[in-house]
């Protein structure tokens, strides 16, 4: 029978806030280079040339302006590579809450960017748990004091639905800064650490019932690997994507070790940081595409406007028979460089896809 977590002595060796990218290199030479992939720009420059690149040339980028002081290669459009972020530039990212005032105060004016109470994730979570388990206080209750006591009892399953397809089940959160709604390592606004018995983050979540459900680190390594590929993600600036991606990867990591004991082999790191490459992604939220593409206006203007012309029919239960328009816009959606997400039931060619399209299924 399966059983909970354990309650082990053994902490894990990232309970600080800020995760030093020297730490992440220690653990494994090729891990940092996994976070630091951009597939999007891989896929259209495999396009354009008509065979596969090398995904270490394909980085995403810092599309902010708060590290140009440091020289040409932090510059908005520059991708983020390893050295320029280990060694002596170790602590250049960091989290919001561990940034100055000065910076915080900029950012909310630049990119309105501005994190949600680890309190606030809960309850918003909580919401999407009442509706998919029929009631509510699944996983914890929450207190007058913006505070939660969690649930220590094994979750429940409503008749007709089981563990396995709550972890089935996907997740996105858009526009995710750090990623406070998919997990929960720290409260991003106040930086206080968070155990991993209290955590209320989607991605939390999925490990918690991973971890109840399963005896056999083989096991959970298979049900974790499907909690990350349920789980997504899309942000517009470099270091907070990197930061969302550490978290996810470093969750996955305390989980591990909370039901263990010991750490994860780092071939089972890689293979966790390569999924959320794939699944926590760098895009304009407004244009699904790229940062700083090169797009011709009128194309994607044009598309959005079918689109939303399809979208007010289809919510009036009317149907498109010009097949030909269809056409046209399909044709119009190739011309534009359009964020690819990886669909972890196909394989090959086959399993890239648009984030556009994908949103339509």
């Amino acid at each position: 029978m399966a059983t909970s977590p354990t309650n082990n002595t053994k902490k894990p060796l990232l309970s600080s806030v800020d995760i030093n990218e020297d730490y992440i290199q220690q653990l494994s030479p090729n891990l940092l280079n996994i976070l630091l992939r951009d597939h999007s720009s891989k896929y259209y420059a495999e396009q354009k040339s008509g065979h596969e690149e090398n995904p270490d040339f394909f980085r995403i980028i810092w599309a902010t302006h708060d590290y140009r002081d440091r020289g040409e290669a932090y510059r908005f459009e520059r991708q983020i590579t390893p050295e320029l972020i280990t060694g002596e530039n170790n602590h250049v990212i960091m989290p919001r809450v561990v940034k100055n005032r000065t910076t915080q105060a900029a950012r909310v004016r630049q990119m309105a960017e501005v994190f949600t109470p680890a309190w606030v994730c809960n309850m918003q979570n909580n919401l999407v748990d009442e509706a998919w388990f029929g009631r509510k206080d699944v996983f914890n209750t929450e207190r007058p004091d913006h505070t939660w006591e969690a649930n220590n009892d094994k979750i429940v399953f409503p008749e007709g639905k089981t563990w396995r397809d709550y972890i089935h089940d996907p997740r996105l959160e858009i526009t995710c800064g750090e990623a406070p709604y998919l997990t929960s390592r720290y409260d991003a606004s106040t930086g206080v650490p968070i155990p991993v018995a209290q955590r209320i983050g989607l991605l939390d979540r999925k490990l918690r019932i991973v971890s109840e459900n399963t005896d056999t680190t083989g096991e959970w390594l298979k049900w974790a690997k499907y909690a990350l590929q349920s789980t997504y993600g899309y942000e517009w600036q470099g270091d907070n994507l990197l930061l969302a991606r550490e978290n996810l990867l470093f969750s996955f990591y305390d989980h591990y070790v909370d039901k263990f004991g010991k750490e994860p082999l780092n071939k089972s790191l890689e293979q966790a940081a390569y999924i959320i490459s794939w699944n926590l992604w760098q895009m304009d939220g407004l244009k699904n595409t790229i940062p700083v593409s090169n797009i011709d206006e009128t194309l994607l203007e044009k598309y959005q406007q079918e689109e939303r012309r399809r979208q007010e029919e289809a919510a009036h239960g009317q149907f498109n028979l010009f097949t030909g328009m269809v056409g046209e816009v399909n044709s119009v959606e190739n011309q534009i460089p359009f964020c690819v997400i990886r669909n972890w039931n196909k394989s090959g060619d086959d399993a890239i896809e648009k984030f556009v399209k994908s949103i339509k299924q």
